[in-house]
């Protein structure tokens, strides 16, 4: 027979155990929700590895891909809002470190994207991130953007175009890592990347930026790893916004926008 002081000994147990199942399901969420927002905009672009955070399907017999296609989500198709690219092709030419610093931090600086879908303007922070805006004005000088895709949008959680790879897989670069800058943005409050932010795109570690950057066109939370460098127009807006609306074509919120978005020239100049 079972004692009074036995049976809450048990009744205890069993209780710690499901706190313990709780806080464990609890861990599990978070770690598959940080482990999201940390590749969700990881790019390697250098070395010519990726880490793209897109899914992949299991592989194996007819049936686990029968099961896996009816899986998938429909890709929602829009019309492509965009007109054709300037001929010419993107730049090839890689440098083994950083450009020398000259850009003058006490200066207003501004980049234009005439892209395909309309022009996108940025006023650029050379005060809190120099060796960005530094590395952006001789790219930009070098033609390096120029005939480049934007490769990548996303439509849920987080809301950017991503652009900036020469090679439009997002495994491009200019050779060379820069320093991550103004992570303590007092704008990037509450883990949240305001829309009219560009940024840079990394690897998700320290010092892994290049040349490719995101559009933030929504408010999009994320942890400040990515160097935020300037602001978006209101044009630029209107711009993001009409590539947003046509969708990406995997219809999982992360893929190629349906938009051909290309840069088809890049300046940065004192403003």
């Amino acid at each position: 027979m079972v004692s009074n002081e036995q049976r809450r000994r048990q009744l205890a147990r069993e209780k710690f155990e499901r706190q313990q199942q709780r806080r464990e399901a609890t861990r599990r969420k978070a770690r598959r929700r940080n482990a999201v927002i940390a590749t969700v905009l990881a790019m390697v672009v250098v070395g010519g590895a990726t880490a793209y955070a897109t899914g992949a399907l299991s592989g194996g017999g007819k049936k686990d891909k029968a099961d896996a296609a009816d899986a998938l989500p429909t890709p929602k198709k829009g019309p492509d809002p965009c007109a054709k690219p300037a001929p010419g092709s993107p730049a090839a030419k890689t440098w083994k470190s950083e450009p020398e610093m000259g850009v003058d931090k006490s200066a207003s600086y501004a980049m234009n994207l005439k892209t395909t879908c309309g022009t996108i303007d940025v006023k650029l922070d050379a005060a809190n991130a120099p060796h960005t805006v530094n590395s952006f004005e001789f790219l930009a000088k070098e033609g390096f953007f120029d005939h480049t895709k934007c490769h990548r949008l996303t439509t849920g959680g987080i809301y950017v175009l991503q652009c900036g790879d020469p090679k439009g897989t997002g495994q491009g670069g200019p050779g060379y890592t820069l320093p991550d800058e103004n992570l303590k943005d007092e704008k990037l409050k509450g883990n949240v990347y305001p829309a009219g932010t560009i940024a840079m795109a990394n690897t998700g570690q320290p010092h892994t930026g290049g040349s490719q950057f995101f559009l933030v066109y929504q408010d999009s939370q994320l942890p400040p790893q990515y160097t935020p460098f300037g602001t978006i127009g209101a044009d630029g807006m209107k711009t993001l916004k009409k590539i947003a609306d046509a969708g990406e074509q995997t219809g999982a919120g992360d893929g190629a926008p349906n938009a051909t978005v290309v840069i088809d020239k890049a300046t940065v100049a004192k403003s």
